[in-house]
Parts: C-alpha cells; sequence; structure tokens
C-alpha cells in the first residue's frame, strides 16, 4: 500500500491535504506499520476507524492506540487491520460494562497483540509526548500491580530524589504517528473547533509525530472559525489531512453547543445494543462488520445505510438534556426521595425516555436492585461521615449507586459532587437515562473538562474525593481484578479504576458469589490499600485501613442464594450473616456481628426506577 501521489499532497506550511472523505484521507497517510491513535473525547472518531478498518482489512499491520475499544471500535478486531492495540478498556459499556467474546483470547495475543494501562497513566504518557519530555510521573501504576507486566522498557521505577527511601515510577511517552481526531468544524486552514467535555484533549494531537488527521461536521469559512477562537482545540499547523464526516462520530454521540449552526446528537443506543447482541456469535459479528462497515464503500454509504429519519432522531437539543432554557434549574430529590427534573422529554425510538415514571415501581426489589441500594446508602454514610467533597462514579452498579447516594444525601440537606472520568464534574444525571458519559448528563453538569482534570484535579490530588468501583474479583485484602479470569478470558480491563483505587479511599460495590468474592486474584488490576468499604447484596464490610481484615458490619438477608444447586434447584437464600459469608463469599474474615440494615424502602425503590425505568440494572 502506497501513499497517494505525493503531488496531490500540500507541503508542510500549504495547508492541510483536503479530502473527499474518510477513505481517501487514510489511503493518503497511513501505511503498513503506522502507529495510529485514535482520540477520545466523548466522542471518538468512529468514521475514521471505520475506514482504518476497511483500507487495511485482512493486513494485521498496524498499531493503534485509544483509550477505550468499544461499541464501533470492534471494527477494528473483526477486519483484522491490526497487529498491537495500546489502550485501558476493550469491552462493551452500554447499556452495562461487559466482556466481549471477540476479545475473550486477547491476553494469549488474539486477535491482536494488546498493551494495557490505566486511563489517567496512559494520558500522562501523551501528555509527556506533547510536551516533548523524556518521561512522564505517575501516582497510578503502582509496584503490586499486574499492569506493569510486559513493560520493561517502558515503566521504570527510580529511587524519589527528595527522599531516596520512596520512589518513583516513570513512563516512555506515548507518541504515535498520527492521531486521528473529529472535530465539530474546521477551516479550510486546519483549525479544529470541539466541545468539552474533552477526554483526553489534544494532548495526542501534540503527541503525534506527523501531526493529525481530522475529520469534521462540516468545513466552514473561515471568518466563522476566527468568531470563536476559544473553542479552536487542535491548531492549523498539527493538522496534515481533513475531511468532513457528518455524523462522524456515530454510534457514539457529539456536543456542538450549536456552533456554526450545527447539531450536536446523541448516543444511538438502539445501534449499541445491536452491536452487543452481533457480537455473541462469530458469524453474526462478521455480518455486523460486513453490513456497517467493510461491505460499504465509504462514510456516505454508511450515512445513507443509516437513514434520514434515524440520523434526525438523534438530534442533541436542549430538551433532550432535560433543560427547557438557560434558566432551567437542576434536578433535586425532594425529602420523600422523589425525584424532580426539569422538563418531560419525548426520546426518539431506540433511546431511553428521560423523566418518565417507572410502572412497576413497586414491584419488589431484584437482587441487584438490593445492591445498588445498599451501595447508596453506603455512599451517603461515608459522605456524611467523613466528609467527602466528590465522589467519582465507575461505571456498572457502582455509577449507579453513586447516583443514587448523591439524591439520598440531597434529601439530607447535603451537597456532594459527582464526577465521570472523560471530564464531567458536579453531574446532575437526566433520570432515565442510565449511561455513565451520556451527552444528556453532560448538558446537566456544572463543569465539563478532560481526564487530567477529573482523574487527577478531581481525584489524585483531592484527598476528600470517594471513589466507587465494581469489581468482577475482589480478595480480602480489597485488591480489585476487572481484567482476566482464572480461565484466561478477558474481563475488560481498568480503565480509570487503578487510577482512583491508587489515589484515594474507595468503596467497592459487587454482587457477593464465591468466585467474586476471592482468596486470590487471577490478576491484580487496582491495589486494595484504599479500600475501606465493600458492598454485597447481603450487607457491608468495613474496616479501618489497610493491614486490617473486613468484617461484615451491617446485615440484610439476600433474596437469593445467588446459584442453582448441582441438581438444578434453587436452595433457599441463607439466614444468618455468618452463613451469607461461607456460601456467597471464599473470604475468611472475623465471626461476624453486624448492625441489621433496613429493607429497601420504596421510595429509594421509586428513586432508583425513575433513574433506571428500562430495568437495565435489575
Amino acid at each position: 500500500m502506497t501513499l497517494l501521489a505525493e503531488r496531490t499532497l500540500p507541503r508542510p506550511g500549504t495547508g492541510p491535504f483536503i479530502a473527499s472523505g474518510p477513505d481517501e484521507l487514510i489511503r493518503a497517510f497511513v501505511v503498513p506499520g503506522t502507529h495510529v491513535h485514535a482520540a477520545a473525547t466523548m466522542s471518538r472518531p468512529n468514521a475514521l476507524i471505520n475506514a482504518v478498518a476497511r483500507v487495511f482489512a485482512g493486513t494485521r499491520s498496524l498499531t493503534l492506540s485509544t483509550t477505550a475499544v468499544h461499541s464501533n471500535a470492534h471494527a477494528l478486531a473483526l477486519s483484522g487491520a491490526v497487529r498491537k492495540v495500546i489502550t485501558g478498556f476493550l469491552g462493551d459499556t452500554y447499556p452495562a460494562p461487559r466482556p466481549n467474546r471477540l476479545y475473550r483470547d486477547v491476553a494469549s495475543g488474539q486477535p491482536f497483540e494488546v498493551e494495557l494501562w490505566s486511563l489517567l497513566s496512559y494520558t500522562q504518557r501523551l501528555m509527556a509526548a506533547a510536551l516533548g519530555q523524556p518521561y512522564a510521573t505517575t501516582g497510578s501504576m503502582l509496584a503490586e500491580t499486574d499492569l506493569r507486566d510486559g513493560k520493561d522498557g517502558v515503566l521504570h521505577t527510580v529511587p524519589h530524589p527528595e527522599d531516596p527511601g520512596r520512589q518513583v515510577t516513570l513512563m516512555s511517552p506515548l507518541r504515535p504517528d498520527f492521531t486521528l481526531f473529529h472535530g465539530v468544524c474546521a477551516d479550510r486552514h486546519g483549525n479544529v473547533v470541539a466541545c468539552p467535555p474533552l477526554g483526553e484533549g489534544a494532548w495526542s494531537a501534540y503527541a503525534a509525530r506527523d501531526g493529525v488527521l481530522a475529520s469534521v461536521e462540516a468545513i466552514v469559512d473561515d471568518e466563522v472559525v476566527a468568531g470563536m477562537p476559544d473553542r479552536v482545540v487542535i491548531p492549523a499547523a498539527r493538522v496534515r489531512g481533513l475531511c468532513e464526516a457528518p455524523l462522524g462520530a456515530h454510534p457514539q454521540s457529539l456536543r456542538t453547543s450549536g456552533l456554526a449552526g450545527i447539531p450536536g446528537y446523541l448516543d444511538d443506543y438502539s445501534f449499541l445494543t445491536d452491536i452487543v447482541r452481533a457480537c455473541k456469535t462469530a458469524d453474526t459479528a462478521q455480518e455486523w462488520y460486513e453490513t456497517w462497515v467493510g461491505g460499504l464503500s465509504g462514510h456516505d454509504a454508511y450515512l445513507d445505510r443509516l437513514g434520514k429519519e434515524r440520523r434526525d432522531t438523534l438530534r442533541l437539543t436542549d430538551d433532550t438534556c432535560g433543560r427547557t432554557g438557560p434558566a432551567a434549574t437542576r434536578g433535586t430529590a425532594t425529602a420523600s426521595g422523589n425525584a424532580t427534573a426539569p422538563g418531560s422529554v419525548t426520546t426518539p425510538p431506540g433511546n431511553h425516555a428521560v423523566g418518565v415514571a417507572p410502572t412497576d415501581t413497586l414491584a419488589p426489589p431484584t437482587e441487584q436492585e438490593q445492591l445498588i441500594v445498599l451501595g447508596a446508602r453506603a455512599v451517603a454514610d461515608l459522605v456524611a461521615e467523613r466528609g467527602y467533597d466528590t465522589v467519582l462514579a465507575g461505571i456498572g452498579a457502582s455509577h449507579m449507586a453513586a447516583w443514587l447516594g448523591a439524591r439520598l444525601l440531597a434529601a439530607r440537606g447535603i451537597r456532594v459532587e459527582i464526577a465521570a472520568e472523560l471530564g464531567l464534574q458536579s453531574m446532575d444525571p437526566v433520570p432515565g437515562d442510565v449511561f455513565l458519559f451520556s451527552q444528556r448528563h453532560a448538558g446537566r453538569s456544572r463543569m465539563l473538562a478532560g481526564i487530567p482534570e477529573t482523574l487527577g484535579g478531581a481525584v489524585a490530588a483531592n484527598p476528600r474525593c470517594l471513589g466507587v468501583l465494581g469489581a468482577a474479583e475482589i480478595d480480602e485484602d480489597g485488591n480489585i481484578n476487572t481484567t482476566v479470569l482464572p480461565t484466561g478470558r478477558w474481563i475488560t480491563g481498568s480503565g480509570g479504576a487503578n487510577d482512583i483505587a491508587s489515589a484515594v479511599d474507595c468503596l467497592v460495590v459487587a454482587q457477593a458469589a464465591p468466585r467474586r468474592y476471592v482468596t486470590s486474584l487471577a490478576h491484580l488490576t487496582s491495589p486494595g490499600h484504599r479500600v475501606r468499604d465493600v458492598v454485597s447484596q447481603f450487607g457491608r464490610f468495613t474496616r479501618p485501613g489497610a493491614g486490617s481484615p473486613f468484617r461484615l458490619t451491617r446485615w440484610l438477608p439476600p433474596l437469593t442464594n445467588g446459584a442453582p444447586s448441582r441438581e438444578g434447584t434453587q436452595a433457599a437464600p441463607p439466614a444468618t450473616p455468618a452463613e451469607a459469608v461461607r456460601r456467597l463469599t471464599s473470604w475468611r474474615v472475623p465471626e461476624p456481628e453486624p448492625a441489621d440494615e433496613k429493607p429497601v424502602t420504596p421510595e429509594e425503590l421509586t428513586l432508583l426506577r425513575s433513574m433506571d425505568p428500562e430495568g437495565h440494572y435489575r
């Protein structure tokens, strides 16, 4: 594969190459052996990722770095275009985080080699490259984590120059050849406009050796961009190639703030659900790939296949963010626990309804709902007792517990700031949309920033932050595994969990089972020295700090036994705390003498189901 004829590419200093579409742009610059970086804001350059999959299908020749591989980025695995991926997460994020069958053998190098980092350490490596520094330092990736494995020559531990008894972790800069970026608009000089939250921001644009290949919703006149210099994220000097790609972040969302008259759009939840369903078998996954990526001639054909009606239903407006105008107030929780949201909105087919009351409010809680409510109570208690001012919500049942906990606190007159790792701070999540990174929630956040400001400033530098995390495995010391099962099958990876667990006090919300509450981990993803509380479906384990054993201090009888017996029958749920610990965990903890938790109340259940009317977390 060769570049387009040199005469078709502008010389440096004459402006970017303007391509007819994503496929031509990729063909013009990317060759086998290239390290391509897919920049991650709340949006991804998905039209460019699809082009990479088509152009390099079957070559297994590229290195790709990106914060997370999910949704339509699965096309990279299905196409066989990529040899190595540098990332922090491989799996699915909607409607809930889960493994994807495509990556079950990735620990063994199939469908590609993977180099796994935490989200903040990954971003810090990009920042070091962007700033021309020889190394980045990090407070993540501590010595005990298995994330350090296989990183000789990239990850270094050295004595602290001012205190030789301490150690400092250094990381080599992450410097791709080209960075792919999708923005709102650009002028023909290559000045690219984007809106927060910006995730990794523009660091990867400055880190790339050969510059940026950008797609935008529209290329606009010079004076349009000249009128908004504060919105230019990537300067013209960094952009080598540019193309228009309307809906270029689909099936993910794009926030535009109406700049240049360009509408934003929501995540296409129906499309994302279809991808998850398709990837359950090899045949249906390949069928999805051929239908939406490999079998298409380019991005225009992709848009045609989506159809105008579907594209129009995704449009992002103030109403779809639960707002009716600039003066709209933030949603609150009343003293009775009932949620109030500013307005009720009509949601397009395939997406969540927002502000719609559930019809089965008083149906008994499920075990998952009991887990979330107990987690929310723990969040509320810990914030009130210890004075945390920020709660960083990890994705899954953990973020549902954090959101519900914040509403329970509001009913007590206590305010706590909710944050999400890609840059949402002071969030007021829209009831009815359970996706952690929805643009609807961005529209009701008081601050939109990026990964460094959130995982760095609001978390690592903030001793008053509480992390709320999930776990596929958790041991008696609070260490967490979210990477690989004892069988060798892949889970998802770290994301920001290692960064959070390395820096601040943490609460883990995880359904108890003997294979989840374990004595030995298959992989130590996130260290447990700051994990002080663990919530299960039958109560809360606590300890004063690292080195002390967990004790079951709160007890509510579980609703089920957790798993059928070998004969296929469901045994009665454990009747005592000691029996629950023995049957539903593998932990060896002191004999429990817990206080009783009250059953889930109708008010708590009503509030939770107003947040999750479709029952994704039941």
